[in-house]
């Protein structure tokens, strides 16, 4: 590209930022988003007996709603009676996977709706649809909570570490739609040194305002300026904050992000199915969306549990006419804090995903982040081991692989079994492989745990 062609880009960019195209390019594809704003305002005004009374009419409306207007809804949901809320059956993903034509409440077609897929990170990927409004006001959520840390959907670079489709039709689609976006997108299936540096000199170069993206790629960039003793913000000082999502967030790499950034990190919790779940404020709290979903946390038998106690994120989207999301089971293990109100529940924990459940030869259950997470206090001490996951192959046997200068010594081994031994119990047999490169999803997560069994 020559320097007359980068030119007229950066001025073109220039221009679409002052016009607020993404406000702009909202409205053009039919998402309302002045009206959603003006509803989500109106919601926040409201004290807590008047947020209580709005949650529960929406629950009732949207439950109504679809059994009147939603066929397979009304099917699935035989004998739900809006007004009593423990007669309104649990929906699983499995339960979604048919055609979306059968899914759409009266009035709905592929034509008049937002249509999207969910990122199969559960293993029970499905399409599912919302309707125009109730995609405006999640992006109304959006705008919102990104404002808490005085950042502009319009106006704000932001740097971004996300898959992108390999195919050159999706592929230029995201491209144009980060340019208009005013947004950079880092590699993040090339996550060597060569590359990271070259995500580093963009830094020296551009005015990011934040970061957005998977987790783990994120982290391997901190690792990256660890290195080479580097602090973002000392060469990219316009840059004001880092928001994570998608993947898990352990207290110790928060702290590298914050060293190495020099900025505060964010933690998002979200679906596309559903839109903003939860988001971290200036006080560290991981604040959940009350506005336009109803989160509750249930035990196996479906019951709802106290605050405080862990168990399946269930979440019901309360303005979604065109699909039926009602008690939901996301495939998430959470738990709210218990300084928890309804005005204002906090996600004190989400320890993963249902099926991301270690079962040991004891009888013994435990999250798998659990297991990684203990293996990963011993693992990446040294600075050797650059990531790693884990898969459980059998009852009694795992596999560690992992991407390292070098190979892990017998003594680190030995230490890693022992901790493993020490957090859940003897005699598993612990395998270790060193990879080149760790295997990442299409859309280039890294999934930290996963079991065969």
């Amino acid at each position: 590209m020559t320097r007359i062609q980068e030119y007229f880009l950066f001025t073109l960019q220039k221009l679409c930022v002052r016009l607020n195209l993404f406000n702009i390019s909202l409205k053009i594809n039919g998402f309302s988003i002045k009206k959603a704003k003006t509803v989500l305002e109106s919601i926040q005004k409201k004290n807590d007996s008047e947020l209580s009374a709005n949650i529960e009419a929406k629950k009732q409306d949207i439950v109504a709603y679809h059994l009147t207007h939603n066929p397979f809804y009304k099917t699935f949901a035989k004998g739900a009676n809006p007004k009593d809320w423990n007669s309104i059956p649990v929906m699983t993903k499995r339960y979604l996977q048919q055609p979306l034509i059968h899914r759409l409440s009266d009035g709905f077609t592929a034509k008049n709706v937002y249509i999207n897929k969910t990122s199969g990170s559960s293993g029970d990927p499905f399409i599912f649809a919302k309707d125009k409004f109730c995609h405006a006001l999640t992006w109304a959520g959006f705008i919102d909570r990104y404002s808490w840390f005085h950042l502009d959907f319009n106006t704000s670079k932001q740097a971004r570490f996300y898959g992108i489709p390999l195919n050159k039709m999706a592929y230029y689609k995201e491209r144009l739609k980060d340019f208009l976006s005013n947004r950079y997108r880092c590699s993040v299936f090339d996550l060597s040194d060569t590359q990271l540096e070259k995500n580093l000199n963009k830094f020296k170069t551009t005015k990011f305002e934040y970061i957005n993206g998977y987790t783990s790629s994120i982290v391997q960039f901190a690792k990256y300026l660890q290195r080479n003793n580097i602090v973002l913000n000392t060469i990219c000082p316009t840059l004001k904050a880092c928001i994570v999502t998608s993947e898990m967030l352990f207290e110790e790499d928060k702290i590298l992000l914050e060293t190495q950034f020099g900025i505060p990190v964010i933690n998002e919790y979200g679906a596309a199915e559903l839109g903003l779940i939860a988001f971290q404020n200036t006080k560290n709290e991981w604040i959940v969306n009350t506005e336009d979903l109803y989160v509750e946390i249930l035990d196996d038998n479906n019951h709802i549990l106290p605050y405080g106690e862990e168990g399946r994120v269930v979440i019901t989207s309360l303005y979604n006419k065109a699909h039926p999301f009602i008690r939901y089971d996301l495939g998430d293990i959470g738990k709210l804090s218990k300084a928890s109100t309804l005005g204002k529940p906090i996600l004190e924990s989400l320890v993963g995903r249902t099926n991301d459940i270690v079962q040991l030869p004891s009888g013994k259950k435990a999250a798998g982040l659990t297991f990684y997470y203990v293996t990963k206090t011993v693992i990446e001490d040294d600075g050797n081991v650059k990531e790693f996951i884990i898969e459980q192959l059998k009852l009694d046997m795992f596999k560690i692989s992992y991407a390292s200068n070098h190979e892990l010594s017998e003594e680190k081994i030995i230490h890693i079994k022992n901790a493993i031994t020490k957090y859940l119990e003897s005699n598993l047999t612990v395998l270790f492989e060193r990879k080149a490169s760790l295997e990442r999803s299409a859309r280039g997560k890294l999934k930290q745990f996963r079991s065969f069994m």
